[in-house]
C-alpha cells in the first residue's frame, strides 16, 4: 500500500502551545506547500463573532503558526489575514470578540475582509474587478447548477496560497467541518446559502477549484477546545488538547473526523473527494506524524438543533418546494432573522453562557483571556461570564 498523505498531530498543553504549532507545521513539512515567493492568505474562520469555545481560529493558532512561519523567513509583507462576512456572522466584529485582530497587530500583518456588508458594494466590487467570475476547467458536479449566473471570487486569489485555520469541530450540515468547510466562505459569495442542499458535493468542487487557483494549500487545525453535537455554535464544548495540520485538505479532515469518533469514509464530502483523486480520505493511507494519537477517541455526535431542522426540511424534505420563493426572492431576509434571533438571542443566553463559563474555567479559557482585545473601541463586548465554571 503507498501512502499519499502525511498529517502531523501533536498532544499539547498552554504552556507549550506557541512552540508546538511551529514543530506540528515543520513536521507537515508545510513549506513544500506553501512557496515563500507568493502572497499568502491566511484564511481565518469565525463560525460566530460572539466567542465561543471551539467554533472559531484561536488566538494562540494564529500566533504559533505566524511566529514559525517568520522565523523560517516567510516575509510578513506577503501574508495577510482574510475574513469573509456571511449572512448571519459578521467578521469585523468576530475577529475583535475572537481575539484575532491583536495577533496579526502583533506581527504587523495586514487583515483584508473580502467581502462589503451591503449587496450594493458588493456589486460595486464587481464592476471594479475585485471579484470575478470564476471559469473553471475542474469537473464540478454541483457549482454551475448551484449558481447559473456564475460563480465569483476575489480576484487576489489567483496565483496565492491559501492558509486554512479550521478547528475541531462537528457540523448540522456536514457531521464535520474542518479545512475543506473553510473554503466555503472564501470562494462563495453571499449567496452561499443557495449551496446547502448539495453542501458535501460543493465542499468536494470547491476543493477542485481550490487546487487551480492557489499556488499552494495548507491547513493548520486547532483542537484545543473542540465540540461535540450541532454545530458549529450550539455544540457542547471539550477539551481536546490536540493540534493537526496537513497538506491534504481531505487527509486533515479524515483524520479529525476520525478522532472525533466517526468513520471518515462514511462522511459524504470526505468520501467524494477520496474518490475523485482529490485527496486521501481513508485513513489507512495516511502517514501520521508526531505523537501517537491511535488510542485517541473523543465520542462526539452530530446531531440538530431547532434551526437546523428546519432548514433541512427547506432544503432537502418537506418544505424543498419552497426553497426558490424563500431562499431567492426579496423574503430572503426572514431566514437571517431567524437565525440570529435563535443563535444570538435565545440559544447563547439560554443554554451558551453556561459553556462559556465552564471554558473561561479551563487552562486554555485561561490563555484566551490573556490575549487583549483590540479594536474594540466601538464594539460593545459582551458580557462574557466569570468563574470557575460549571461541570458538565
Amino acid at each position: 500500500m503507498t501512502t499519499r498523505a502525511k498529517v502531523a498531530v501533536l498532544r499539547t498543553r498552554p504552556e507549550t502551545v506557541l512552540e508546538d504549532y511551529g514543530r506540528l507545521i515543520r513536521l507537515a513539512d508545510y513549506e513544500r506547500f506553501l512557496p515563500k515567493d507568493r502572497r499568502t492568505c491566511l484564511k481565518i474562520n469565525v463560525s460566530w463573532q460572539i466567542w465561543y469555545p471551539g467554533c472559531s481560529t484561536t488566538p494562540w493558532q494564529l500566533d504559533g503558526v505566524l511566529k514559525a512561519m517568520l522565523e523560517d523567513g516567510y516575509r510578513k509583507d506577503l501574508l495577510y489575514g482574510c475574513h469573509n462576512r456571511t449572512v448571519v456572522v459578521d467578521g469585523e466584529i468576530g475577529e475583535v470578540l475572537n481575539k484575532q485582530r491583536p495577533v496579526l497587530e502583533k506581527y504587523g500583518i495586514e487583515t483584508v475582509h473580502i467581502q462589503p456588508k451591503r449587496l450594493r458594494d458588493f456589486r460595486k466590487m464587481i464592476e471594479r474587478g475585485d471579484w470575478v467570475r470564476h471559469e473553471s476547467k475542474a469537473d464540478l458536479r454541483v457549482i454551475p447548477k448551484t449558481f447559473p449566473a456564475g460563480q465569483f471570487i476575489p480576484k487576489r486569489f489567483y496565483g496565492e496560497n491559501i492558509l486554512h485555520f479550521p478547528t475541531v469541530k462537528t457540523h448540522v450540515h456536514t457531521v464535520m467541518t474542518g479545512a475543506m468547510k473553510n473554503a466555503f466562505g472564501a470562494l462563495l459569495h453571499h449567496e452561499r446559502h443557495w449551496a446547502h442542499g448539495c453542501i458535501h458535493e460543493t465542499l468536494v468542487d470547491l476543493l477542485a477549484e481550490q487546487k487551480e487557483i492557489f499556488s499552494g494549500i495548507f491547513a493548520v487545525m486547532d483542537g484545543t477546545l473542540t465540540g461535540s453535537g450541532a454545530g458549529p455554535r450550539t455544540m457542547v464544548p471539550h477539551e481536546g488538547d490536540v493540534l493537526l495540520a496537513s497538506g491534504d485538505q481531505v487527509a486533515i479532515d479524515a483524520i479529525a473526523s476520525k478522532l472525533m469518533g466517526f468513520d471518515p469514509m462514511a462522511i459524504k464530502f470526505i468520501r467524494l473527494a477520496h474518490e475523485r483523486g482529490l485527496g486521501v480520505g481513508d485513513p489507512r493511507e495516511i502517514e501520521l506524524a508526531g505523537d501517537d494519537v491511535s488510542k485517541v477517541n473523543f465520542g462526539f455526535t452530530d446531531g440538530d438543533n431547532f434551526a437546523s431542522r428546519g432548514q433541512k426540511a427547506l432544503y432537502r424534505g418537506i418544505l424543498k418546494p419552497l426553497e426558490g420563493l424563500l431562499m431567492k426572492t426579496w423574503l430572503v431576509p426572514w431566514s437571517y432573522l431567524a437565525s440570529r434571533a435563535y443563535h444570538d438571542w435565545y440559544w447563547y443566553n439560554v443554554h451558551g453562557r453556561k459553556w462559556v463559563k465552564w471554558a473561561l474555567g479551563t487552562k486554555w479559557g485561561r490563555l484566551f483571556q490573556s490575549y487583549p482585545y483590540r479594536g474594540a473601541a466601538t464594539t460593545p463586548m459582551p458580557k462574557s461570564p466569570s468563574g470557575a465554571g460549571a461541570r458538565r
